[in-house]
């Protein structure tokens, strides 16, 4: 999607509302003729006479034909979202109604809007910075309280005021330095090096805590993928379906049962895991059930968080220990989870709490200890970090940035300690600027906005 001057002279019409038959729909407009064009085929008030932020009632007719009783809502630019004229009409949720209604204005010289076309004029004419717009469409997929804080908390501008910030100082040292270039042949300094050191190492301080934050930020939007593996007939499948709370997956006492991945989400404190019951970790001669088992191996490789499961009727210390040093190596986060607690034999579990006292003992078929089980998975995200308000990466986009960033500066700081002249300081500095400032959207280019907005929903 490419955005030109005299496309953002055009008036823009998209659904804002979900598609499908609904009570209601909310037709958008955008642009300098929006409520000209809506005056034309509105018949109620003269919009054109009304105040902003003002609702009114009418009926929306092609010539004699009424089309529906809709009430319009007016934004008057700059006091809108895009900063441009906006009406958002609120019709019948009727699919038909809502196909004429835009129809009739493309007629009187609309044109559809682009994917996520609004928040680009947005951006555009100023309203907020890029990672701000990012976190726009962040916003409306946050399917958790964690992910919606953090996107609310993106758009407000907390993240985008941390950046700034860093980037204006940086700016004052780059001016500085660029004073000393036109001074070439004369011996002066307007920027000390020791100052910009100290600047330059404040700066990778805070840019390497934000780098840090985004295995936590990643986890806050894209949710906890949570391997749940074991020997089969361990009761993965059983634990999953209590986790749940229905009968997703097939329990079966044959093992074997479970040949290939079963994958759902269930929301724990605000954070979305992905638990994912794989097949049962054994030598087999069934060629089906080997892939299975191959894949399962694979998966817990790129898991966050894996639940080791093992029937406490059906195991002994050796076997667990073996299992144990095993998982360490793979380096993921893991729980080790007995279940079958009412079958247990009580020489393992006293073996157990003393070699191994983190173990945590469940019965997935009776739903026992379950909510320990759910406290000890929250315990190894920890969100005190984002609880307590501080700045969280959730943008892939940003984490690269910042990425590049950070070796920037550590480039000005080998330049510094290598004396190395003032038009390659200035070099490494102006790089770091333009990596912070692709953040924001001070630096952009056309295929950069176009890969973000494209993303956005039609109507956004």
């Amino acid at each position: 999607m490419s955005f030109s001057l005299s496309e953002g002279n055009d008036t823009i019409i998209a659904l804002a509302t979900p598609q499908g038959v609904g009570a209601i729909a909310v037709i958008r407009l955008s642009g300098k003729d929006a409520i000209k064009l809506c005056n034309e085929v509105f018949f109620g008030k003269n919009l054109e006479k009304q105040e902003s932020h003002t609702i009114h009632f009418g009926t929306i007719r092609d010539g004699e034909k009424i089309i529906d009783e809709v009430l319009v809502s007016l934004f008057i630019a700059p006091k809108s979202f895009t900063k441009e004229n906006v009406v958002e009409i609120s019709t019948h949720g009727s699919s038909y109604i809502i196909n004429q209604v835009i129809k009739l204005f493309l007629k009187k010289g609309a044109r559809p809007a682009k994917p996520g076309e609004f928040t680009q004029r947005a951006f555009l004419n100023g309203q907020f910075d890029l990672a701000q717009a990012e976190a726009v469409a962040d916003l409306i997929h946050a399917d958790s309280e964690s992910s919606h804080q953090a996107a609310l908390s993106q758009m407000r501008g907390g993240f985008s005021s941390e950046i700034q910030q860093l980037r204006e100082k940086l700016i004052h040292f780059a001016s500085m330095i660029e004073l000393e270039l036109d001074f070439g042949e004369e011996d002066v300094e307007f920027a000390s090096r020791t100052e910009l050191q100290e600047l330059v190492e404040r700066l990778l301080r805070v840019i390497e805590e934000l780098i840090l934050s985004f295995d936590l930020g990643n986890v806050i939007k894209n949710g906890v993928p949570t391997v749940i593996a074991g020997k089969p007939n361990a009761g993965k499948s059983t634990l999953l379906n209590a986790l749940l709370n229905e009968e997703k997956a097939i329990v079966s006492d044959i093992a074997g049962t479970t040949r290939d991945f079963i994958e759902d989400e269930i929301n724990l404190g605000g954070v979305i895991f992905r638990f994912i019951d794989t097949a049962g970790l054994r030598e087999t001669t069934d060629t089906i059930e080997a892939i299975g088992v191959s894949r399962t191996q694979e998966k817990m490789k790129t898991a966050s968080l894996i639940l080791y499961l093992f029937d406490l009727g059906d195991t002994d210390l050796i076997e667990i220990n073996r299992d144990v040093n095993k998982l360490e190596n793979l380096g993921v986060p893991f729980l080790k989870i007995a279940n079958k607690i009412d079958k247990a034999n009580s020489e393992l579990v006293s073996e157990l709490q003393s070699k191994h006292p983190d173990t945590i003992f469940i019965s997935a078929g009776k739903k026992e200890n379950l909510e320990e089980l759910k406290a000890r998975i929250l315990e190894l995200v920890n969100l005190d970090k984002f609880k307590t308000g501080n700045t969280i990466v959730t943008n892939v986009r940003h984490y690269d940035s910042l990425i590049k960033t950070r070796d920037s500066l550590l480039d000005i700081l080998k330049g510094i300690d290598d004396q190395i002249t003032n038009d390659f300081v200035a070099m490494d500095i102006r790089r770091s600027l333009h990596y912070l400032g692709e953040i924001t959207g001070e630096i952009t280019t056309d295929d950069l906005l176009a890969n973000i907005f494209s993303k956005f929903c039609i109507g956004k």
